[in-house]
């Protein structure tokens, strides 16, 4: 195949593509973010005027501010990079649509959320299925949710049912009083109700946790039941022409292990980038895609500027292991799948352009990619380059960013 990225497999480190998602760091309001209520919202511009500019020297030197100018990170005249943002084209703001249209999907009809819970026929109906009653039933922290009603499922056996900002069903129970089988399965039949198209929920996440009240603490034995994605996605085609595709962070669950020939999870921003930079230690072709949950769900629904900023400059740190690993028939994309302003009203998503940098060692000086019209781009971009069959949806922008 007529690779323009990636070693041969006789080399010692055989990757050619590293994905970065950097989740809900969105760069401005996009055209039709009013429609979806985010009109003003602007996750990278706020964090760093809340942080009084943002210290990020490699996006900087990449191009970040090139893109448009950020707080704090200067604008480059020799940027290292090819940079442009990306609008979505789908219709929703979510981790699963965005990823999903990444992947070369267009999502038509968005996942549902539940801002004011879940209906009761639907609470009901797992009520009967399980023999448990529930408690909860409204959006929440998962840790704050324990701290108000684990102390009540260990007395009663009830099911805390939460949901969040996403399009997501969570159960948490303690590991003493609802054994993990039984969880998982009280997992798959909320799974197998909730694909109803009422309810249209993306993921299903059993949330078990140990502990006492006042001190409990969630378990590594979460499990999440996805939807599968809808059509083939670049992933598919990865695996069935025989090339790898490792899952970093919650990407194999976002696409319910579609795809997917190696699923590593990591525990947070930090692991993920000391994730990332193993793989890059392996002997691979194909591509490797790193999802960074911690800007979204620590900072982003919980309103943190300060966090957030502070998680952006730790990133731009660890990126300079990435950088200086890099090969010169490697390349690397930095993007994200949504927005979430953390001073935005509420608590969701917000509808924005996202960021798109592309680096590779062979560039002399960086250029302006002209702006996309959707995520899948890069999903047709990765197509190309492997000479796969291509999505549906998406334009190549390989063409961009070889010289």
């Amino acid at each position: 195949m007529n690779k323009l990225f990636g070693r041969k497999s006789s080399w010692e480190n055989s990757n050619a593509f590293f994905l970065i998602v950097m989740d809900s760091v969105g760069i401005g309001e996009a055209p039709d973010a009013a429609r979806f209520d985010d009109a003003g919202a602007d996750t990278f511009g706020h964090i760093a005027g809340h942080m009084g500019g943002l210290h990020m020297p490699n996006m900087g030197k990449l191009g970040l501010s090139n893109i448009r100018e950020i707080k704090g990170i200067q604008k480059t005249d020799h940027p290292m990079a090819h940079y442009t943002k990306m609008q979505e084209a789908s219709n929703g703001k979510d981790t699963m649509t965005g990823h999903w249209e990444i992947m070369g999907l267009h999502i038509q009809k968005p996942f549902r959320t539940f801002p004011e819970g879940f209906p009761d026929e639907l609470i009901q109906e797992l009520k009967k299925r399980t023999g448990r009653d529930i408690i909860g039933n409204k959006p929440a922290s998962g840790t704050v949710i324990l701290d108000e009603l684990g102390e009540q499922h260990m007395k009663t056996g009830a099911l805390i049912v939460y949901t969040s900002a996403d399009s997501v069903l969570q159960i948490a129970a303690h590991e003493d009083v609802v054994p993990l089988d039984e969880l998982y399965q009280i997992c798959e039949t909320a799974r197998e109700l909730t694909l109803d198209e009422r309810y249209m929920v993306g993921r299903v996440i059993a949330r078990p946790f140990i502990g006492v009240p006042g001190a409990f603490e969630r378990t590594p034995n979460r499990h999440d039941y996805a939807l599968k994605p809808f059509g083939r996605t670049v992933m598919n085609e990865l695996k069935d022409s025989g090339y790898d595709v490792i899952a970093l962070g919650k990407i194999s669950d976002i696409y319910d292990g579609e795809g997917v020939t190696e699923a590593i999870r990591t525990k947070d921003n930090g692991d993920g980038m000391t994730k990332l930079s193993e793989t890059m230690d392996k002997n691979f072709n194909g591509i490797s895609f790193l999802n960074l949950v911690d800007f979204d769900a620590k900072y982003g629904h919980r309103r943190d500027p300060q966090g957030y900023g502070e998680a952006l400059e730790y990133f731009d740190k660890r990126l300079t292991e990435i950088l200086d690993k890099l090969n010169s028939d490697d390349l690397l994309i930095i993007t994200a799948d949504h927005g979430n302003d953390p001073v935005h009203h509420g608590t969701d998503h917000t509808r924005e352009y996202v960021p798109l940098i592309v680096y590779h060692t062979g560039i002399e000086e960086g250029k302006a990619i002209p702006l996309r019209e959707t995520f899948a781009d890069i999903g047709a971009t990765i197509s190309e380059n492997f000479s796969i069959k291509m999505p549906e949806h998406g334009t190549s922008f390989l063409k961009n960013i070889i010289h």
